[in-house]
Parts: C-alpha cells; structure tokens; sequence
C-alpha cells in the first residue's frame, strides 16, 4: 500500500493514560493463546480435536492472563528497575 492509501485508513487511538491497561489486553491475549497452544498439545496431543481444545484452554487462560498481567506489573516495573542500570 502506498502511504496516501495507509493514511486514509481510520484507526482507533486510546488516550495514552489507558496504555497499562492495553499493554496488559495484547500481552494477555497473545501469551494466553501461545500457552494454550503449548500445554493442549503437551496434555493431549495433535489429535482431530486439537483447536477446539485450544480454544476451550484459552476461554479460561485469557481472562486470567489479562488480570495476573494487572497485578504483577508494578512489581515487574520494580523488579526491572532494580536490576537495569538506567541512562
């Protein structure tokens, strides 16, 4: 696409005070998929049902994930301050 194409384009734009809260949507999303990717196919295999398992796992995982994601955060924040030398 062309940047007159991609810049046409509508995007939606939260204010920038909702970004924890975003970052904590897309990691959770994300990471909760791949787990359930990983453990259903650890528990019980590739078989014929393998998605739908998938994705029954992840109903549950994602949710979770989204609010450990909130709650372990701030202490992730510290965590990496204490051991990162800053500029």
């Amino acid at each position: 696409m062309t940047d007159a194409v991609t810049k046409n384009i509508p995007r939606i734009r939260f204010p920038k005070r909702t970004s924890p809260y975003i970052f904590a949507l897309y990691m959770a999303t994300i990471m909760a998929f791949l787990m359930s990717l990983v453990i259903t196919l650890a528990e019980f295999g590739m078989g014929a049902h393998y998605m739908e398992n998938v994705m029954n796992a992840y109903q549950v995982a994602m949710p979770a994930a989204f609010v450990c994601i909130l709650v372990v955060r701030p202490l992730v924040i510290r965590l990496v301050a204490w051991t990162v030398h800053g500029h």
